[in-house]
């Protein structure tokens, strides 16, 4: 539970340290402005401003960088719901109902029910911190590659959940996806799939990819268009809609609460993160839903399910850190290095030692989700303005953008001939009915499931018995196969009624 002195001496800090609170604003602005242009990540952003924290103390200049994390984890949903294209992988299931919401004109409100889960989820991300972090610690070590090789494998099955048309056909993207995955050098030192090019040696790389993916096979297929909503009324961005987005996703309480849980859950294990929670949170709330074939048409209650298990995966992330001195993801790597900058040391004894510390941390995030409700309101307003632009305008801006964003990732030109291939694949994928979502989920969880699996393998010599002694992991089994139930038995039903309905048609008429 909570120490209550340290909790006291944690508010004892914060008001002795204003300039922790100069530093947040600006640091959403950031976060916000990076995570909204497809290909500058929340990472980037974070590295490129890590330099300007060496010269603070530790407690502003976490602050900074959290605000940054905490504003790119909206960020992301602005491009996402106005032009399909994701400006970050945690935003992927965003563009799933918030782009048709903006197509039919809905954006205001896409938008607003974004921003508000963000800020709830932040909220419970970071208060399970505040409740949690004493024990997690012990709990978390006891995860091994077993079960860190489970989680993958269920981030894999999302595939089938997500593809509404064709289970075959999310399967065959998804395969698609992991087979990219695998190019490059293998965790035991082979390499596959290079076809003699130095310049694949690392692999392909996943942002790049993404965009290509997203964003350059949605400009290809807004060709021949005027404008992203083509009825001149619904382009009117109203402070009122965004309000009322605000309104619609607050009065959805159990779907922020199980968005933030899922996300803040997911977020714990580290190298899981963001781009596999929001996945997960929206693939639940689908399933869960009374009419799931809602979903992917404009669902307001997809864009809260992801946007909440997002920005909640942040605080679940900052679990690892600070209990164990272990980065979540990308974003929490940043962090910990800045927590080298300043000579301090995550884990156990810095809980142990720094109780105020940690408790000043949480709860100035915790503030900083308040604060993203104003910044984000403002943000959103300006952004949303991008319907009035007319699409030869704003196609060739978005590629340019994209193609850049590419670049700055890799360093050489593989990003950007990334980002056309996979426009390429991505265009081809919907033409013919494929999900492209399902490709990406292949892509960005198959590196982990292969490093798990080597490892899994190195371990138990290739037993598979050696998981009836891991309770963890025999849970984590049991709860990935009543997750796929529900789709096995729809499919079941389906299947019945269809045959049912053939032989009624094959029957002769004996009225």
């Amino acid at each position: 539970m909570i120490d209550t002195v340290a909790f006291s001496g944690a508010l004892d800090l914060l008001a002795s340290t204003p300039s922790a609170w100069l530093v947040v604003v600006p640091g959403l602005v950031i976060g916000v402005v990076f995570g909204a242009i497809p290909g500058l990540s929340i990472s980037i952003a974070m590295a490129v401003f890590l330099p300007a924290t060496l010269y603070m103390d530790f407690l502003t200049a976490i602050l900074f960088l959290t605000a940054i994390f905490t504003g790119g984890g909206f960020g992301g949903a602005i491009p996402a719901i106005l032009i399909n294209i994701p400006g970050t992988s945690s935003a992927v299931a965003s563009a799933f109902d918030g782009y048709p919401m903006s197509v039919a004109g809905r954006h205001g409100e896409a938008l607003g029910a974004g921003l508000a889960a963000s800020v709830v989820g932040t909220l419970v991300g970071y208060a399970l911190l505040l409740f949690t972090v004493g024990f997690v610690a012990e709990w978390v070590l006891r995860l091994g590659p077993t079960e860190l090789l489970v989680v993958a494998i269920w981030g894999l099955t999302l595939i089938a959940v997500l593809n509404t048309a064709s289970v075959a056909k999310g399967v065959a993207a998804g395969i698609v996806g992991l087979l990219f995955s695998t190019i490059g050098f293998s965790d035991a030192g082979q390499m596959r799939g290079t076809f003699g090019s130095m310049y694949l040696l690392d692999g392909i790389p996943a942002i790049a990819a993404l965009i290509g993916l997203f964003a350059a096979s949605e400009l290809f297929g807004l060709v021949g268009r005027n404008y992203i909503v083509e009825e001149r009324a619904h382009r009117v961005v109203r402070l009122s809609a965004i309000f009322g987005g605000i309104r619609l996703a607050l009065a959805k309480p159990m779907d922020l609460l199980r968005g933030g849980m899922i996300g803040a859950g997911i977020g714990m294990v580290p190298g899981v993160g963001s781009s596999v929670a929001n996945l997960a949170s929206y693939a639940v709330a689908k399933r869960r839903d009374a009419d799931p074939s809602r979903f992917g048409k404009g669902a307001p209650e997809g864009v809260v399910a992801s946007e909440a298990a997002n920005s909640s995966s942040e605080g679940g992330s900052m679990i690892t850190l600070l209990a164990l001195g272990l980065p979540g993801g990308a974003g929490t790597a940043i962090l910990l290095g800045a927590f080298a900058m300043h000579n301090v040391t995550g884990g156990p004894r810095f809980i142990a030692e720094n109780g105020d510390v940690v408790y000043a941390l949480i709860l100035g995030n915790m503030a900083q989700a308040f604060l993203l409700l104003f910044v984000g309101t403002a943000l959103v307003f300006a952004a949303g303005a991008i319907v009035k632009v007319p699409l030869r305008l704003l196609t060739p801006v978005v590629m340019v953008l994209s193609i850049v964003g590419a670049y700055a990732i890799t360093g050489n030109m593989v990003g950007p001939i990334t980002v056309v291939a996979g426009g390429v694949l991505g265009w081809a994928m919907r033409r013919f009915g494929y999900p492209v979502a399902a490709t990406v989920v292949g892509l960005l969880v198959g590196d982990m499931a292969e490093g798990e699996l080597v490892r899994s393998w190195q371990i138990t010599g290739g037993d598979p018995s050696f998981v009836l002694g891991r309770p963890i992991t025999l849970v984590l089994i049991a709860l990935l196969l009543l997750s796929l139930l529900p789709r096995v038995l729809a499919s079941v039903r389906r299947r019945a009624r269809k045959g049912a309905a053939a032989t009624a048609g094959a029957s002769p008429d004996r009225g």
